[in-house]
Order: structure tokens, then sequence, then C-alpha cells
């Protein structure tokens, strides 16, 4: 009898062993399977086990840089920019460089695109040379245009549409400071622009709740928010749109702003300073804040207009902790896409 109990034993351990290794296997499997996708285009397309998997990276990056040394050798970054930025740039470029890589930069007025040659060409004869791509332009659909052809992974370095990089800074900055994403309050105190856009996008995929306060005509368009409303359900976030900051601030955890004439805005920038001016983020508003939120801004920063300089300079402010993100989290972001084992087309 005990010889008997003993193998049955051994054969039960052998069993869950066996099932536990199938289980890791799995893991292991499923966690490939998150970054099969070749594009980061929007914040529609990543799944919240994806951005958790890249701000798991991106905390390691920050706090080991050295570990990830050499880690892209070999490997090449084209930055294809039709709008000028310092952030975009220089956090691409110097996170390939910390990395091993290299990353090529095209300015504006170097290639202007569909002028000199189609898009298409531009992205097959880019997908020759670079392992990756970051494109930056005016409308969303040059980027669906050139991620379709390009035959390498294409990173939305903002549109006007999404400016998807700078939302995972956001929700990697405020996970940093809260040590969590879901049921944190943000207020958003501003247009309802790309930056916008894509934080809707990320607050609802990840359960933190949004409260926007802009003036009324500058809403973001219906279709987001019907895409918004079906995730929210998904994920138990809450959104809200109301004409008031100080509604919006009521239990926010981090406040956030923007600019109130973005590039290409410039020819409405009178009428717009007009409607957004009861909308700045100031001393009155955040002396009616909670006590510890902190302060947002993607930057450039227009101050005295959308932010004052004591709310910049506050000590609750996190604009440059936010800004130094961009850098570890798109590390991570190009770490991933140039990494990622793909099913063939």
């Amino acid at each position: 009898m005990k010889k008997t109990k003993k193998k049955k034993r051994s054969q039960s351990k052998s069993r869950r062993a066996r099932r536990a290794s199938s289980g890791r296997r799995t893991a292991k499997k499923s966690a490939v399977k998150l970054w099969e996708f070749k594009d980061f285009l929007s914040m529609k397309e990543i799944r919240r086990e994806e951005l958790d998997v890249l701000f798991k990276l991106a905390d390691k990056m920050k706090k080991s840089p050295e570990s990830f040394y050499g880690k892209l050798k070999g490997r090449s970054l084209v930055m294809l920019f039709q709008k000028p930025s310092m952030r975009t740039r220089v956090s691409f470029e110097v996170g390939m460089q910390e990395m091993g890589g290299a990353a090529v930069y095209m300015a504006p007025q170097e290639h202007p695109l569909g002028e000199r040659e189609s898009l298409k060409d531009i992205a097959r004869v880019l997908s020759r040379y670079a392992d990756a791509a970051v494109v930056r332009t005016y409308a969303h659909s040059d980027i669906e245009d050139f991620a379709r052809t390009a035959s390498v992974p294409v990173i939305n370095g903002l549109s006007d549409s999404y400016h998807p990089c700078q939302t995972l800074a956001d929700l990697f900055t405020i996970r940093e400071k809260f040590r969590t994403l879901e049921k944190i309050n943000i207020a958003y105190i501003g247009d309802g622009n790309n930056v916008l856009n894509s934080l809707l996008y990320g607050t609802a995929k990840m359960g933190a709740n949004l409260a926007i306060a802009l003036p009324r005509g500058y809403e973001p368009g219906e279709e987001i928010l019907k895409d918004i409303k079906t995730l929210s359900k998904e994920s138990g976030a809450k959104i809200s749109l109301s004409n008031n900051p100080f509604t919006a601030i009521k239990n926010a955890h981090a406040i956030y702003t923007d600019v109130w004439v973005s590039m290409g805005q410039e020819k409405q920038r009178e009428q717009r300073v007009r409607d957004f001016q009861p909308f700045q983020v100031n001393g009155a508003i955040l002396g009616k804040a909670p006590k510890d939120a902190i302060v947002m801004h993607c930057l450039p920063a227009h101050r005295g207009e959308e932010i004052t300089d004591e709310v910049i300079e506050n000590p609750r402010s996190a604009i440059f902790d936010q800004a130094e993100n961009r850098l570890h989290t798109q590390k991570a972001l190009v770490y991933l896409l140039m990494t990622a084992k793909r099913k063939k087309a």
C-alpha cells in the first residue's frame, strides 16, 4: 500500500510539473504573439497586454540602460519628418544610439512627401535601407499609406489625428508616479486634438478615468468617442466631457494641457486664444485641485497662454519627467518592434 501511495504521489507531481512546464511554454508563446503586429500607427491597434509589456520594459531600460547597450547593434532607424520636432527627433536618435543602433533624420525640406517621388516609392526604398521608420506628418492617411507599402515596422511620430508615442510617455509617467493606471483620474483641459485623441484610447484601454474640459466646438470626433465608449465598458474607465475646467479637476491625480494652436492652425490663432482663455491651467486651477495632483504638458508650451510659469515651475509639475520618458518608452517600442518574431505574409 505504501509503495502504491508513493507511486501515485510521484505520478501526481510529474503531472503537475508537466502542466506547469506547459503553462510556461504557453505564456512564452503568448508574449511573442503580443508583438506580432508590424506597425505602431495609433493607440487604437495596441492592446492593454502589449502596453503592460512595453511599460515593464521601459521601466527596466530607465533603471538600467547599460543592460541594453548594443542590443540593436547593426540596426538602423530612418526618421522621415514633415513637421519639425525636438523631443521626437532627439529621443529616437539618442535611444537608438544607446542601444547600439543608428538613426538617420530626413528634414521636412529635404523630402516633401509626394512631391519629388511617390509615397509608395519612398516607402519601398527606405525599407531596403533601414530596419524601421518613424514618420511624422500632417495627414494620418499618409502614414497609413506608407505603412501599407513598407516592409519594415512604421511608427507614427505624429499626425494631425494621433500622437501615440506621446501617450506612451504620458501613461508611463502617471504609472510611475502612482504605481498604477487603473482608476487614476486624469483631467485634460484644452483642445480636442491629436494628443487628446491618443490619450482617449490609452486611458480607455488601461482603465484610467479621463475628465475632459474644453470649449464648445472643439470636442473630439464622434467616431472616436463612439470607439471610446465601447472600450471604456470593457476596461471600466470613465470618460466625461464638460465645458468647466474646475469640474474636470475635482478628483484629479493628474492635470494635463496642451497648446491651443497646433502646427498648421496659425490662421485660427486669434479666435482660438479667445475661445480657450477660460481654460488656462494657472494658479487658480492648481489651488482648487487635490493636493497630490501632478501637472502635465506634452511640450512645447506657450508660457502665459495654455499654462502659466508658476504652474510649469511648481514642485507638482511632472512636465520634464514626462519629456524624459519619451526616451524610455520609445526605446522599448523600437526594441519590441525590431526584435519581435512575426509570421511571414
